[in-house]
């Protein structure tokens, strides 16, 4: 019993009350799945006509074949115009002859005439003051200046070549003295150096002796034994 379809209301028939609340179910189901939203919220519709836009398409296409139909005509008229010497005989093969020529000469050899005259005037006009004038009147006031100040003429140039002079003497006797220095330095190099060479050959000249010395020694040692070899073989003979 337990195993059997339980129905919620109270029922004489459970067989037909499960097949009767299956059939309910499935049409409520039915009727959800097949309800309709109160709010649109799918996307728009898209129209063919807003994207492909076929009238622009269309005159682009005419603006084309309008370009194309003219450059071949062009192609066809330069194409005719080198093969031939074109359609026109009216070819300008005279030069250019202007009918005020002569006019336009004579001014300008006038103006050339005019502009000689007055650099010729310019060049021969004497200059109302002289240079040589104003030269010594310059002088004059130099003078005059320099009799009034209270310093001499140049003074700031004058103390300062005075300050090279002095630094310039005191690094030349700054280098003399390094130099003499150097000087005494090498020549005590040198003393040392000669007084060591000096001792480095009385020590080689000791030592030569010193051998010889030896030498004869161990010379007369061998000489006095066989000396003393001979005599004894004397004396056994």
């Amino acid at each position: 019993m337990h195993r059997s379809y339980q129905s919620i209301l109270p029922t004489h028939n459970k067989l037909l009350q499960q097949k009767w609340d299956d059939t309910y179910y499935n049409e409520h189901k039915k009727k959800v799945k097949e309800a309709r939203s109160m709010v649109d919220t799918k996307a728009p519709r898209t129209y063919l006509h807003l994207h492909l836009k076929p009238k622009k398409l269309q005159l682009e296409e005419e603006r084309l074949a309008t370009i194309e139909r003219d450059n071949r005509i062009l192609l066809e008229k330069m194409a005719y115009i080198m093969r031939t010497r074109g359609r026109v005989d009216n070819w300008n093969n005279y030069e250019y002859k202007s009918l005020n020529r002569e006019k336009r000469q004579r001014e300008l050899l006038r103006v050339t005439r005019e502009n000689q005259a007055i650099l010729q005037r310019i060049t021969m006009r004497k200059p109302e003051l002289s240079a040589e004038e104003d030269h010594k009147n310059w002088l004059q006031n130099l003078q005059f200046m320099d009799n009034i100040s209270q310093y001499p003429k140049n003074w700031w140039k004058n103390d300062k070549d005075d300050k090279e002079t002095s630094r310039s003497a005191h690094s030349r006797t700054k280098s003399e003295n390094e130099a003499a220095e150097e000087n005494e330095q090498q020549e005590n190099d040198e003393t040392r150096d000669s007084d060591e060479n000096n001792k480095d050959n009385e020590k080689q000249e000791d030592k030569t002796d010193s051998d010889e010395q030896k030498d004869n020694e161990e010379q007369k040692v061998d000489d006095d034994k066989d000396e003393e070899i001979e005599q004894k073989e004397t004396e056994t003979a």
